[in-house]
């Protein structure tokens, strides 16, 4: 891990703005492409491409509705350019909304819920000497599949996996707490399962990277990040529609004044 401190989370949070206000730029061009889960996002994703990948790692977003905040980043890692950035959801483009295996920077295609945790399972199984980082949603947990797998990843004693859950409490349009209240507390769930697992703010990018540090050498790792939906536009936390709609010129320009302020 990189070494972390005021200067270098001053940057971090600079980054995230930065990310953010894209996302906001190209909903403009698209009538939808899952503002609030993306933003729910944001720093963790961060954590990982700043300061915990390295060269000989993967990293998967099982989590792949939001794919157009990992399009955003590889684009400011130079790894895919700002025209094919831009073509994000254009005809013929190869960005579609889900990550699509082949394209720069990305190890898997998802989208297609409860499968990112066991294709790292099986690169993680294959190579021992690397890491592999993997982000899923806390609605992904609803998925029998993401169960059996980590049933599976720590009883094959698969020590290298990194497992990052964006917790904002929110399905497509429905709480989670109203429709699966039974879902919490994910922390015990996954001790159980053999797992170390922490919880933090996963708004904070100091807090991700401290749980990372906790994690042993004969346990894989799964950090509990909670979040809000799409934060930290007010009109958009917690607000269902937000996974879908794109705001209009209006909610952009408002969106676009309260971040300049917020990150002030």
């Amino acid at each position: 891990m990189k070494n972390i401190n005021k200067f270098t989370l001053k940057q971090s949070q600079l980054r995230s703005y930065l990310y953010r206000k894209k996302i906001l730029e190209l909903s403009q061009k698209v009538g939808a492409l899952h503002i609030g889960g993306s933003f729910s996002s944001v720093e963790i994703l961060e954590s990982i491409y700043s300061f915990l990948l390295k060269k000989k790692d993967k990293f998967i977003l099982s989590k792949g509705h939001t794919g157009i905040l990992q399009y955003v980043i590889l684009n400011h890692k130079k790894i895919i350019s700002k025209k094919f950035l831009h073509s994000y959801c254009q005809k013929n483009s190869k960005l579609g909304v889900h990550p699509d295996y082949g394209n720069p920077g990305i190890e898997a295609a998802t989208g297609s819920l409860g499968h990112g945790l066991g294709i790292s399972a099986g690169l993680a199984i294959g190579k021992r000497n690397m890491n592999l980082f993997v982000v899923i949603s806390d609605g992904e947990l609803m998925e029998g599949s993401t169960w059996e797998y980590a049933l599976m990843i720590s009883s094959l004693k698969i020590n290298n996996i990194y497992l990052f859950i964006d917790a904002n409490g929110l399905q497509s349009s429905t709480f989670s707490k109203d429709t699966h209240p039974t879902l919490t507390p994910i922390v015990d769930k996954f001790k159980a399962f053999g797992w170390h697992t922490k919880s933090c703010n996963g708004h904070k990018v100091s807090e991700i990277l401290s749980a990372v540090k906790t994690k042993p050498k004969n346990k894989p790792l799964a950090i509990v990040c909670n979040t809000t939906k799409g934060y930290p536009i007010p009109y958009m936390m917690n607000v269902p529609m937000w996974h879908y709609r794109s705001p209009n010129k209006k909610e952009y320009n408002e969106a676009l004044n309260y971040m300049n302020k917020f990150y002030k």
